[in-house]
């Protein structure tokens, strides 16, 4: 990959894997990376409910539970893939987007565990902010972010994300005094999950 193809894919990886709070327009649950899932985690399966290919270098695909969308869920997990790019670029992309948000979001924080023997990195962050009707959301996640290299030596970032959230005010204080709890457990899930393998050269 050229090295203007890779600054291209770091910038974008600024915006898009912090693009959070966002819904995808169109929903389209086209496998582009190899995993249609669904995808297993803590004994709870999840389905391949949309995907999108913002740069030639970046994908990103999201999974749900039975009976929730990506408009309005409550768990929702997120495989991402960045040729291209090195581990520690692309979290860092990440940690100043939401660091950036401190100061405007009041629950904007975040912590961030590296692994130094596998070079992985999770970061772990509570946002909040409003739906397309102004109602208030809370959103935490926990995304870890590994080295990929997949066929014909094409490598890059494979992004396996959890992501939580609640609803209005009443839904948003009991999610809040839930998290204490679940967080550190879903944390040591996600730390310790089988994570998938993509093949690029797949429908796109």
């Amino acid at each position: 990959m050229v090295r203007a193809t890779r600054r291209q894919a770091i910038q974008a990886a600024t915006v898009a894997l912090s693009a959070v709070l966002a819904v995808p327009a169109g929903a389209q649950a086209i496998d582009r990376i190899g995993v249609p899932g669904p995808l297993s985690f803590a004994g709870t399966p999840y389905a391949l409910a949309w995907s999108a290919q913002p740069t030639p270098a970046y994908y990103k695909q999201e999974y749900l539970p039975a009976g929730q969308t990506v408009e309005r869920y409550g768990r929702m997990l997120l495989v991402e893939l960045l040729e291209g790019g090195g581990v520690a670029s692309v979290a860092s992309a990440q940690i100043r987007t939401i660091n950036a948000r401190k100061g405007k979001d009041p629950l904007a924080n975040l912590a961030i565990m590296e692994n130094k023997q596998s070079g992985e990195i999770i970061v772990d962050f509570l946002i909040g902010g409003r739906d397309a009707q102004g109602g208030e959301i809370a959103e935490w996640n926990a995304y870890r972010y590994a080295s990929f290299k997949g066929a014909n030596g094409r490598s890059g970032v494979l992004l396996f994300a959890i992501s939580h959230r609640a609803y209005g005010n009443e839904a948003i204080g009991a999610f809040l005094g839930r998290l204490k709890t679940f967080r550190s457990d879903e944390i040591k899930r996600l730390a310790a999950q089988t994570l998938p393998s993509p093949s690029l050269g797949t429908k796109r």
